[in-house]
């Protein structure tokens, strides 16, 4: 795919460009994890059917489909091996603050996020290296970039398990700041990493957009799916509506900046794994930003709560 080919050299990425993404993705962690408690992983274990929901969901059953779809459907081995990566990813930190416009449970949210996100530092290599040998499309690709799992580990200690201790801890010292701060973090890291999305795509617009129409499909149809697992998952279990779309908005926003992070260290000429991770950075803002809408206007579900730490923790 010539065009795809062109778009990956404009993603090429300078090393301080490279440290300030990750970076980016470090700041995001640990502005979400100032208001996160030590008594907020005890609660999931006390009431752990909703997170273990989602994450069961999230780490088993979105990468096992997708792999599955994309070799049934014969996506292209790129393509198909960057929805893999993009599915082994944790929840996105917006999840939070989405759940909280949808009128849904915040803490389930919170706590998804955060044993997702320390999950991940093992789960995120393990099934990328997993699923995407099961597809015998995507296995001879996968061969050829040579999986750094160490490195990725390493990677992903960085920018999310070490931010998210050092959020804790600040918090927990500065509980004050914390709750000044948070709608500063969430809004910056918006900003932020759609900036580096943007930036990337406008070097060669032109040809991004050669390419765009089958990627934007895949996309936006991985997403779906993604939100429609997790929605499946919590009815299944007979989840309340709130914790219900807590858990579909938990599995529908993937931390794209994760797998983009790993794709601009290891596999910078991984131009098709590029576009996917792109798109998703945005589309699934897009998406879940509608979704969220939807539940807040349609009235249902629980009552207003404010994405706050001392609410947070009243919910738990």
């Amino acid at each position: 795919m010539d065009g795809t080919v062109r778009v990956a050299e404009s993603f090429q990425m300078s090393p301080a460009a490279l440290l300030t993404l990750n970076a980016v993705l470090a700041f995001m962690m640990f502005g979400v994890s100032l208001g996160l408690r030590p008594a907020d992983f005890v609660a999931v274990l006390r009431r752990p059917v909703a997170p273990a929901t989602g994450l069961v969901a999230q780490f088993l059953l979105l990468p096992a489909i997708t792999s599955l779809a994309t070799w049934w459907f014969e996506v292209s081995p790129g393509l198909a091996l960057g929805m893999i990566l993009v599915s082994c990813c944790p929840g996105g930190t917006f999840s939070n603050v989405m759940t909280w416009i949808g009128r849904a449970s915040v803490a389930t949210s919170v706590s998804m996020t955060a044993v997702s996100s320390l999950a991940a530092v093992v789960m995120t290599p393990l099934n990328f290296a997993l699923y995407g040998g099961l597809n015998p499309h995507t296995r001879g690709l996968l061969e050829e970039i040579a999986l750094p799992a160490g490195s990725m580990v390493m990677l992903v200690v960085l920018v999310l398990a070490m931010p998210m201790l050092l959020g804790m801890l600040v918090g927990a010292r500065y509980p004050g700041f914390a709750t000044r701060s948070e709608r500063f973090f969430r809004s910056a890291s918006l900003l932020v990493f759609l900036l580096f999305v943007l930036v990337s795509f406008s070097k060669h617009w032109d040809t991004a957009m050669q390419v765009a129409g089958a990627v934007l499909f895949l996309v936006v149809a991985h997403n779906a799916l993604a939100f429609l697992l997790g929605n499946l998952s919590g009815r299944v279990m007979g989840l309340p509506v709130a914790e219900r779309r807590a858990v579909t908005m938990e599995v529908g926003i993937q931390n794209s900046g994760l797998a983009l992070a790993v794709l601009f260290t290891f596999y910078p000429g991984a131009g098709e794994m590029l576009v996917v991770a792109g798109f998703w950075g945005v589309w699934h803002l897009v998406a879940g930003l509608a979704l969220a809408g939807y539940w807040n206007f349609s009235g249902r579900g629980v009552n207003w709560l404010r994405p706050s730490t001392e609410e947070t923790r009243k919910a738990l």
